[in-house]
């Protein structure tokens, strides 16, 4: 039996380098089975929508191997990846070796990535960190640029990690990332076909005009899946109602400026809902920045809030309430809507690393005004 050691001085240590994602990826991905994998996935996958979101690049292609390898390739404008002369270090290193580095954080600035679905420079390197290989693959430049790490650590001679040849693809641009999750860091790496058909599908609903493409090769058969929806959660809404709607969807979209603190800048959020009235069919889904928010939060809050007052209101002016009839609440109104909320701010406060959950107070109430007001026309229009 091993003898305990005295709790001293020297039993306080420090994490470095890729240790510091191997030993406690819950703390990046929330989980070190199976779900913190599929969020692994997804922080590459967020890389290429951002892209395509400032409209450099339609397609995002995602395919899965019978290795359980995963590859995630764009054709945005390629990462930067050459030497940086303000950081004094190359881009690659900065990007898949440094927690905390990224081109993200000047957003509030108008600069690069406004509306962000990753902010916090963490996914490219956790991900490269947490992998028993990367292999990094980037058109730009007029360059092809490639990288190869194994088990968070580059592989090459010192200096000599990055290799550099003439673009094969003339003018085009993009990054191909293909990787293979660790068992030595996850407990389960065998990530099913059914998180990347649900998870694409969700990113083509929230994200108008961009096409993605899902091969799964682990399989005897080849399998392909592709997702494009033109006008975006409208087009999802109607897909979902089908001919069973009681009124037709209904789009509509506003902006606004504020703060969550007084002491805080002002910043910038969108909202775009789609719904429609339906005796049959049911659908609550909200998104921010294309993050499919599970556990919903402010958004969730500012709907809910906003369709009792509207729908109360409506039924008080137009004498609907019977008499002693209780007023109507939510558990009423939920069972028969689809309702599809799709909005993007340029600072947003989520619940953790994983993004299921959004928690700014401006966004709430910011929407719940919007909201509100959209639906005393809805209302009138519709009496």
């Amino acid at each position: 039996m091993a003898r305990k050691q005295e709790y001293g001085n020297e039993s306080i240590t420090s994490l470095k380098g890729a240790d510091r994602v191997r030993k406690r990826p819950a703390v990046i991905f929330g989980s070190d089975g199976l779900d913190g994998c599929e969020h692994a996935v997804f922080e590459i996958l967020s890389n290429s929508i951002d892209e395509a979101r400032e409209g450099h690049g339609k397609l995002i292609t995602v395919t899965r191997y019978l290795d359980h390898s995963i590859e995630v390739e764009d054709m945005g404008r390629g990462c930067p990846v050459d030497y940086n002369p303000k950081e004094k270090r190359f881009n690659w290193e900065l990007v898949y070796c440094e927690l905390y580095a990224g081109g993200k954080y000047n957003n509030l600035d108008g600069d690069n990535y406004e509306y962000s679905l990753g902010l916090n420079g963490l996914g490219a390197c956790a991900t490269q960190y947490s992998s028993r290989y990367m292999d990094v693959t980037v058109w730009r430049d007029g360059n092809k640029y490639s990288l190869h790490f194994e088990r968070g650590e580059p592989v090459g001679k010192k200096g000599d990690e990055l290799r550099i040849e003439p673009t094969d693809r003339g003018r085009k641009t993009g990054t191909r990332t293909r990787w293979l999750p660790d068992l030595d860091v996850f407990t389960d790496i065998d990530i099913p076909a059914d998180y990347y058909v649900e998870t694409l599908r969700r990113q083509a609903v929230v994200n108008d005009g961009v096409t993605l493409v899902f091969t799964d090769k682990s399989g005897s058969d080849v399998e392909k899946f592709e997702y494009l929806y033109e006008h975006g959660i409208t087009d999802y809404a109607n897909e979902l109602v089908g001919d069973k709607a009681l009124t037709p969807v209904h789009f509509c979209s506003g902006a606004a400026a504020g703060r969550d603190r007084a002491d805080q800048p002002d910043y910038q959020v969108k909202m775009n809902v789609a719904f429609a009235f339906s005796n049959t069919v049911q659908c609550l889904e909200y998104y921010h920045n294309s993050s499919w928010l599970e556990h919903g939060g402010s958004p969730e809050k500012a709907s809910k809030t906003a369709f009792v007052y509207a729908i109360d209101k409506y039924l008080k002016d137009n004498n609907k309430y019977q008499k002693g009839e209780a007023r109507i609440a939510w558990q009423d109104i939920e069972d028969c809507i689809i309702l599809v909320s799709n909005n993007f701010s340029t600072q947003t406060s989520y619940e953790n690393q994983t993004k299921k959950a959004i928690t700014n107070k401006f966004i709430q109430e910011a929407m719940t005004e919007f909201f509100r007001a959209q639906l005393e026309i809805y209302f009138i229009e519709h009496k």
